[in-house]
This record gives C-alpha cells, sequence and structure tokens, in this order.
C-alpha cells in the first residue's frame, strides 16, 4: 500500500493522484499547484484540457497575471485585441487586467498549461466579459469560427 501524501504544509511534489481534477464549462482542469495542494502563496498551476469547438470567452483577472503555456493541439489565444494561433511550445504572457480568451475552432483537443500569480489574490477572481463591447463581436468580426 503506497504511503499517505505528507500534509499540505509539507508537501514539495504532487502525483497524479494528489492533483486535482475540476471539470468546469470551459476545460477540465487538473491542479498542480494551490494553496490547498502545496503550500504556494505565489504561483497557480492548472493544466487544461479543451475539446474541439470549446472555448474560455473574453476575460480577465484583475489581480493575476497569467502564462498559458501549449503542450498539445492549437489555441487560438486572444491577448487584448490581438490573436495569434499557439502551437506545442509556444506561450503568451497575459498581464493582470488583461482581457484575453482561449479558442479551440481546431478539430483535435488542446491542452495547456496555465500559470497564474500570485496564488493568494483579491476577488474578484475572474471578470467575464464576454458579452460586453467590442469582445462579444470580436472574433466574428474577424471572421473566425464560433466556438461554444
Amino acid at each position: 500500500m503506497p504511503a499517505a501524501p505528507p500534509p499540505v504544509a509539507d508537501r514539495r511534489f504532487v502525483t497524479l493522484t494528489e492533483r486535482l481534477v475540476e471539470p468546469t464549462v470551459f476545460t477540465i482542469n487538473e491542479w498542480l499547484s494551490r494553496p490547498d495542494i502545496v503550500p504556494c502563496r505565489d504561483l497557480l498551476l492548472v493544466r487544461a484540457t479543451m475539446e474541439p469547438g470549446r472555448s474560455h470567452p473574453f476575460h480577465c483577472h484583475p489581480t493575476r497575471e497569467e502564462i498559458i503555456y501549449v503542450i498539445s493541439g492549437k489555441a487560438e489565444q486572444w491577448c487584448g485585441e490581438t490573436h495569434r494561433i499557439l502551437g506545442p511550445g509556444e506561450m503568451v504572457l497575459i498581464p493582470k487586467g488583461e482581457v484575453h480568451g482561449t479558442y479551440n475552432p481546431h478539430s483535435e483537443p488542446l491542452v495547456f498549461l496555465a500559470i497564474l500569480s500570485p496564488a493568494e489574490a483579491g476577488e474578484p477572481a475572474v471578470v467575464d466579459v464576454s458579452g460586453d463591447s467590442p469582445w462579444r463581436n470580436l472574433r466574428a468580426r474577424n471572421q473566425l469560427p464560433p466556438c461554444g
């Protein structure tokens, strides 16, 4: 029988059985670093899987900066009103408060790491702006396929 994991205050390693899996409407999240998993105050780390045709529409994190790093698949990644198609090994830096969105109009799942800092930040953690102008029509104006 495997040994019990150490208490969170003493944990430095996180195995597959210790990660926290959280399905959301956007992605399936595998949390590897957050204060209830390891004793961190500065970094959050989540591995996210986004199915084809899905998205995490335009939003911002007023109190956190973020890096999105693509592991596999392709991301239509927005930072402000600019977007790029990111592939494996590519990333985007999103400053605090910058509106961004991740879309997968492609035929294969998108897997990426999201690294956010600080781990312990004030609320609101996420602000959805996808229904606000110019965000609600930005993709259509760029003639991009719809994503749910």
